[in-house]
């Protein structure tokens, strides 16, 4: 899925992210609006990963949606 079609779909997706990554809250995931950078981020802060993690992490879940 390209990233015009995950800022499209984020709300649809918002659901998977938060099976994913329990620990972001609603506002974490209203905050990211579809942004692989923005979530990338959240998850860095969360969850104490490495920008290269969280990016990897990232584009997995984009890829697999």
């Amino acid at each position: 899925m390209n990233l015009d079609q995950v800022e499209g779909k984020w709300k649809q997706l918002k659901g998977s992210a938060k099976i994913k990554w329990g620990e972001l809250t609603d506002d974490d995931l209203d905050k990211v609006e579809g942004s692989a950078e923005r979530l990338a981020g959240v998850l860095q802060e969360r969850y104490g990963k490495t920008k290269e993690e969280a990016d990897a992490e990232v584009d997995t879940f984009f890829k697999d949606a």
